[in-house]
């Protein structure tokens, strides 16, 4: 991979992580320091993530990684709505029995905040993958990266989070998966996005960094 590369997937893993939060401001010349780069490559990595929505470039300031907008979490949400069930639907029709059948490692889940955030996280790119299709698949990936910071956010603010029920719901899109019952798998995974939005976007808005 290219130094460039490694720099904007660094960067953007910082912000999608919320090691560099919402609304902090950053400057080039930190930024590579705190990468051991040089300012081109680290330029280049902020206007890749400028035209992704993930920082905004601030003239004679710097750049500062963008608040995360009510509306914009809305939009990301509605287009996983659209995505996410294709990906299903395609994974019924077309995986085969042994792709579905590593879904079941996602049944159980034991740890804290952070491990869910990566197991929900790797979960849900494992439907991706499995539809086959690689550019709808991609597409959502991109999808539930950018989710991570929804997540990270709504989690810190949700008292006494419990995913039993949200693993309960991956378990039961599993089983509706390996039956290839399309139908049933498409209500799971609609119900199961829109139940995300009714809990994500209450918490973001009690979070101070969003607009």
């Amino acid at each position: 991979m290219l130094l460039r590369d490694n720099v904007y997937e660094s960067l953007r893993s910082d912000i999608l992580t919320c090691r560099l939060a919402p609304g902090d401001d950053m400057r080039e010349q930190e930024l590579a320091e705190r990468y051991a780069v040089s300012r081109q490559p680290v330029r280049e990595a902020l206007l890749r993530l400028e035209r992704e929505h993930l920082v905004t470039v601030q003239p004679r300031q710097g750049y500062r990684v963008n608040p995360i907008s009510l509306s914009d979490a809305r939009d990301l949400l509605r287009f996983r709505l659209a995505l996410e069930p294709a990906c299903v639907a395609e994974a019924i029709e077309h995986a085969p029995d042994s792709v579905l059948k590593t879904l079941d490692d996602f049944r159980h889940f034991a740890g804290d905040h952070e491990d869910f955030i990566a197991y929900n996280r790797a979960f849900h790119s494992a439907l991706a993958h499995a539809s086959g299709n690689r550019r709808m698949a991609g597409a959502l990936c991109d999808l539930i990266g950018q989710a991570d910071r929804l997540v990270r956010v709504s989690v810190a603010n949700i008292r006494d989070h419990d995913p039993t029920q949200l693993v309960a719901e991956h378990g039961a899109l599993i089983e509706a998966m390996q039956r290839r019952d399309g139908r049933s798998a498409a209500r799971i995974i609609k119900a199961h996005i829109s139940q995300t939005e009714k809990r994500v976007l209450p918490a973001l808005k009690r979070n101070a960094v969003i607009i």
